[in-house]
C-alpha cells in the first residue's frame, strides 16, 4: 500500500480500490493493522500546539493600554498615592484574567474535535467482526455500519440497506442522506453528492451498511477541517486593533505634553519639586485608568442584557465587534428557516390544490399520509422520525384529523421498506370494513411508472414545477386488495396502482427571518446565505425572506473550486447565495469578505463552520443544534438559533461602541481640559492654577464613576437606521478629536478666567478654580450623552445612575470646600455665596457650548466630516 488516504475513493470501481488498499472483502490481518497503525499513527485528530497557562498571561501585558496603565501606578506609587496605585492595579490584574480566560476557551476549539468519534467500532480482522477501539483503525479495514452508528473514518460503502445518514455536522445539509454502493464519475462533487462514502463524525440514522476505510485520523475529511481550525489565525477585533492604538498615541501624548509643563515651569521660576509633581500628577492625570474598567463593564452589562435576547456571548470583545459589522454570512437550516420540514404544497390526482373541506376520514389521500409513515412520540411528546414523515403527519393534524385514531382504525399488517434501488415505501392497512389497503409514497418516477393510469408526463411536469421552488416532492399511490396477500413482493403488489396526488415539503422560513434581512438592509449591513443545501432550495427560501429575488445568482462550491483567490475577490462583491460549499470554500468566502474590507459575523453549527466561525470577526454558534466544537470556535451562541436574534444583538453592539466613545470624549476632554489650565497659565504670566492633590482628586471623581455610568446609556433613537461604522475606522473619527481639543481648551480658557477674576477680586482664586475644573467636567457628561439629541429630549431620568453619580460628586467636592478636615487636606478655602455662585455659572458654560454643538450638528449647519467607507459599498 503506497498511501495512508485515498482521496477520490468514491470515483474508484471497488476491486481497483481494494487493490489499491491492499485489503480485501474479508478486511486485514491483525499482524497486517498493526503494521499499519505503526506506519500510518493512531486514527485521532492531532491537536494543535497549546499555548501554556503562563505564554497566555504574559501576552496580556503586551497591550500598550496595559503598560501605560502599569507606569502610571508606578508614578502613583513614587509620589505616595498608593491608593491610586493599587486601584489601577487591580484594574490590570481583572482585565488580565478575563483575558486569559478568553484565550483558554478558544483553546478547546480543537479538542472538542476528538469527541465526534465513536469510542469503539466493528471491524472485520482475522476473518471475523471484533470490537476495536476507534482510535486502531488503520485504512483498508472492513467496518460495520447500523443505526445510531458514529462513524469513526471515510468509510467508501461496500454494502448499503437503506443506509441514510445525518451530515449536517461535516456539510450542512439539512435532512439525512440516502447511501448508496454505485461507483461516481465527476471527481469534483462535493462532499454533501458523494452518496458512495460516509465520513467521520457523521452519523448513521437509519439502516445498516458495511465499507471499507480510506482514510483515517489527519487525513479524513474531518481532519482537514482540524488542520483548518489549527492553521487559521483569528481576526482582533475593532475594539482591540482601536485600543491598542490610543494606547500608543496617548502614552506617547502623555510623555510630551509633562515634559513641556515641567520645563515651561521651570523657565518661569516656579519650585522644581513642585513642577515635578506637577508634571507627574498630569502624567496621572492624563491616563484614562478607568478605561479598561468601562470596556470590561460594558461589555458585560451588554452582554448580560443580550443573555435576556438569547444570545450568549462568549467572550467579551465579540459584543461591541457586532457593532462594526457589515455583512452577516448566516446558514440557512434552523437560523433562517424553522428546520422544520412543513408541506407547502398538496395536490390530488388531477393535480389541483387540494380544498380542505373535500377530505374526509375515509379519503385515501389522506390515509397515506396519516398511515405510510414510521413516526413515534417519544417520552417528551415530541415526533420522531424523517423529516419529510412528520411534516406529512403534522399537515394531518392541522387538518383536524387525529393520525393515532386513523392508526387504530385502519392497522398495519404489512409493509414493504423504502430501498434506495425501488425509491418507494408501502404498507397495508386493514380498514374497519375488511378492506385491505396497500399505500405508497415516494419518488415521482417510482410511483407514475406503477400506476394503471398513467399520467407520467402531466405529473413529471408538476413535479418539476414544485421542485423548482424548492419543494421536497413526494407521490402518493394506493390500491385496494381483495385479500391480504400470501407474501409481499414489492414486484407483484406495488403495480396497477392509481395516482392519488403529491405534496411538496419544505424547511419554511422563519417568521421573523425577512423582518431581520430588512432591518439589515436599513442599518447598512448585507446578509448573506451560505449553506450546505441544493441550491434550488436556497434560492426559494432566499427570495422568501428578501435576500435575493428569485432568479438571483447562486454560487455553488463546484464553481469556487474553480476560481483563483482573485476571481473569489471580485465575486463576492455580488453573490448573496452560496450553496454546497465546503469547509475551506466557507473560510475563502470570509477571507473574501474581508479583504474587501468588511467586518464579517458567520453563523454555523456544523463541525464544517468551526474554521470559518473562528476567522471571522465574530463567529456565532447555533445554541440548539450547533456542535461543540462549533461553539467553541465561536464568540457568541444564539441560545434560539434565530437570525433575528444577530440583529437584535447587533443593535446592543452599536450602543455599547457608542457608550465607549462616548467615555472617550468625556474623559479625555476632561483631562485636555486640566492640561490646558496648567499649560496655558504660565504663558498667560499666571501662577500654576491647582496644586497634584487637586489634579488627583478631581482625576478620582470625575473620571471613574461618571465614565461608568455612561456605559448604561441607552441606545440612541435610529441607532439601527445608519450603517455600520467602517471596521478600519479610528475611535476618534467623526469629530471625536476636535470635540476633545475645543471641549478641553474651553474648559482651560473658562478656569484660567475664573483665575484672572477671582485675584483682581481678591477672592479664593485657587478653590475656585478647582471647583470650576470639577463641576465643568460633571456637567460636560450630562451634555454628551448623546451626539445630537439634547439633554432636556433625552431626559434627566433616562440615565439614573450617570444623574446620581453627577451629583454624588458634586456633594463630595462641596465637603472637600467647607468640611475642616477636608481643607487640610486639600488646602481649600470656604467661598462666599457670590464665590460659589460665580462658579457655578462659569461651570455650566461648557454645558451649554455641548448643547449648542448638538443643536448646529441637528440643523446641518455644523459636519465634522468622517465620510462612513461602508456608504461605497452596495448593500445589495
Amino acid at each position: 500500500m503506497k498511501t495512508g488516504a485515498i482521496p477520490d475513493a468514491f470515483c474508484r470501481e471497488i476491486p481497483e480500490l481494494l487493490t489499491e488498499l491492499e485489503s480485501s472483502s474479508l478486511g486485514l490481518s491483525t499482524a497486517e493493522a498493526n503494521r499499519r497503525l505503526t506506519q500510518f499513527g493512531p486514527n485521532r485528530l492531532r491537536e494543535g500546539e497549546q499555548r501554556s497557562l503562563t505564554g497566555m498571561v504574559v501576552d496580556q501585558y503586551r497591550n500598550p493600554m496595559i503598560i501605560l496603565l502599569l507606569g502610571a501606578a508606578l508614578v502613583s506609587l513614587v509620589i505616595g498615592e498608593w491608593q491610586d496605585s493599587l486601584v489601577i492595579l487591580i484594574i490590570v490584574i481583572l482585565n488580565s484574567v478575563i483575558g486569559v480566560v478568553q484565550d483558554y476557551r478558544a483553546e478547546q476549539a480543537l479538542a472538542s474535535l476528538q469527541k465526534l468519534s465513536a469510542p469503539y467500532v466493528h471491524a472485520f480482522r482475522d476473518g471475523v467482526y471484533q470490537q476495536l477501539p476507534a482510535e486502531d483503525l488503520v485504512p483498508g479495514d472492513l467496518v460495520e455500519l447500523e443505526a445510531g452508528t458514529i462513524v469513526a473514518a471515510d468509510i467508501r460503502l461496500l454494502e448499503a440497506h437503506t443506509l441514510k445518514m445525518n451530515e449536517a455536522a461535516l456539510t450542512g445539509e439539512s435532512v439525512a442522506i440516502d447511501k448508496k454502493t454505485i461507483t461516481l464519475v465527476n471527481r469534483d462533487l462535493p462532499l454533501g453528492d458523494r452518496i458512495n462514502m460516509v465520513f467521520r463524525g457523521t452519523q448513521v440514522t437509519f439502516g445498516r451498511g458495511s465499507g471499507i476505510v480510506t482514510a483515517t485520523g489527519m487525513a479524513t475529511e474531518m481532519g482537514r477541517v482540524a488542520h483548518l481550525l489549527d492553521t487559521t489565525e483569528k481576526q482582533k477585533t475593532p475594539l482591540q486593533i482601536r485600543l491598542e492604538k490610543v494606547g500608543r498615541n496617548l502614552a506617547l501624548a502623555t510623555i510630551v505634553i509633562c515634559l513641556i509643563v515641567f520645563i515651561a515651569g521651570i523657565l518661569r521660576g516656579e519650585d522644581l519639586l513642585l513642577m515635578f509633581l506637577t508634571a507627574v500628577s498630569l502624567a496621572v492625570a492624563a491616563v484614562p485608568e478607568a478605561l479598561p474598567a468601562v470596556v470590561t463593564i460594558s461589555l458585560a452589562f451588554g452582554a448580560r442584557r443580550m443573555v435576556r435576547q438569547m444570545s450568549l456571548v462568549r467572550r467579551l470583545p465579540a459584543v461591541e465587534t457586532l457593532g462594526s459589522i457589515t455583512c452577516i454570512c448566516s446558514d440557512k437550516t434552523g437560523t433562517l428557516t424553522q428546520n422544520r420540514m412543513s408541506v407547502e404544497q398538496w395536490l390530488d390526482a388531477d393535480l389541483q390544490p387540494v380544498r380542505e373541506a373535500d377530505v374526509s376520514v375515509n379519503d385515501p389521500l389522506l390515509l397515506v399520509l396519516a398511515l405510510n409513515n414510521d413516526i413515534h412520540i417519544d417520552a417528551a411528546g415530541l415526533l420522531v422520525g424523517d423529516p419529510t414523515e412528520v411534516a406529512l403527519y403534522e399537515h394531518v393534524q392541522r387538518l383536524g384529523f387525529d393520525p393515532l385514531r386513523l392508526k387504530r382504525d385502519n392497522p398495519r399488517i404489512g409493509e414493504i421498506p423504502f430501498s434506495s434501488e425501488r425509491q418507494m415505501m408501502s404498507t397495508l392497512h386493514r380498514r374497519e370494513d375488511g378492506v385491505v389497503m396497500l399505500l405508497c409514497k415516494g419518488s415521482f418516477e417510482a410511483i407514475s411508472s406503477r400506476c394503471a393510469d398513467n399520467q407520467h408526463d402531466a405529473v413529471g411536469e408538476a413535479t418539476g414545477a414544485l421542485a423548482a421552488t424548492g419543494l421536497r416532492v413526494l407521490a402518493f399511490a394506493w390500491k385496494p386488495l381483495k385479500r391480504l396477500p400470501g407474501s409481499l413482493d414489492a414486484e407483484e403488489l406495488e403495480r396497477d396502482l392509481f395516482f392519488l396526488g403529491l405534496s411538496g415539503a419544505l424547511d419554511p422560513p422563519r417568521e421573523e427571518s425577512a423582518r431581520a434581512v430588512r432591518q439589515c438592509r436599513e442599518a447598512g449591513i448585507r446578509p448573506i446565505m451560505i449553506t450546505g443545501d441544493h441550491p434550488v432550495t436556497a434560492r426559494a427560501i432566499a427570495a422568501r425572506i428578501g435576500l435575493a429575488g428569485e432568479e438571483g445568482r447562486v454560487l455553488t462550491g463546484r464553481e469556487l473550486e474553480r476560481m483563483s483567490a482573485d476571481e473569489i475577490f471580485e465575486t463576492v462583491a455580488d453573490v448573496q447565495i452560496y450553496a454546497r460549499v465546503a469547509p475551506e470554500q466557507k473560510l475563502d468566502i470570509v477571507s473574501a469578505l474581508q479583504r474587501r474590507g468588511e467586518a464579517v459575523a458567520m453563523t454555523g453549527d456544523g463541525v464544517n463552520d468551526a474554521p470559518a466561525l473562528k476567522r471571522a470577526e465574530i463567529g456565532i454558534a447555533m445554541g440548539i443544534t450547533g456542535t461543540d466544537v462549533a461553539k467553541e470556535a465561536a464568540e457568541m451562541v444564539l441560545l434560539d438559533d434565530n437570525f433575528a436574534t444577530i440583529v437584535r444583538a447587533v443593535q446592543e453592539g452599536r450602543t455599547i461602541y457608542d457608550n465607549i466613545r462616548k467615555f472617550f470624549r468625556y474623559t479625555l476632554s476632561s483631562n485636555a481640559g486640566e492640561i490646558w489650565t496648567i499649560f496655558l497659565a504660565p504663558f498667560l504670566g499666571l501662577p500654576i492654577p491647582l496644586l497634584p492633590i487637586h489634579i488627583l482628586w478631581i482625576n478620582l471623581i470625575t473620571d471613574g464613576a461618571p465614565g461608568l455610568a455612561l456605559a448604561s446609556e441607552p441606545g440612541a433613537k435610529g441607532i439601527m437606521c445608519r450603517p455600520p461604522y467602517p471596521p478600519d475606522e479610528g475611535l476618534f473619527a467623526r469629530g471625536l478629536w476636535q470635540q476633545i481639543i475645543w471641549i478641553g481648551l474651553l474648559m482651560g480658557v473658562v478656569c484660567l478666567v475664573t483665575q484672572k477674576v477671582a485675584i483682581l477680586l481678591g477672592w479664593h482664586w485657587q478653590t475656585m478654580v478647582f471647583t470650576v475644573l470639577c463641576c465643568s467636567q460633571l456637567f460636560n457628561a450630562l451634555a454628551i450623552r448623546s451626539e445630537q439629541e439634547s439633554l432636556f429630549s433625552l431626559g434627566l431620568m433616562s440615565n439614573r445612575p450617570l444623574l446620581f453619580t453627577v451629583i454624588g460628586s458634586m456633594v463630595l467636592q462641596l465637603a472637600v470646600i467647607y468640611l475642616p478636615i477636608m481643607q487640610k487636606i486639600f488646602h481649600t478655602r470656604s467661598l462666599g455665596f457670590a464665590e460659589i455662585l460665580f462658579c457655578g455659572l462659569m461651570s455650566l458654560l461648557a454645558f451649554c457650548a455641548v448643547e449648542l454643538e448638538k443643536l448646529l450638528l441637528r440643523r446641518g449647519l455644523l459636519y465634522y466630516g468622517g465620510k462612513n467607507k461602508r456608504s461605497r459599498r452596495s448593500t445589495h
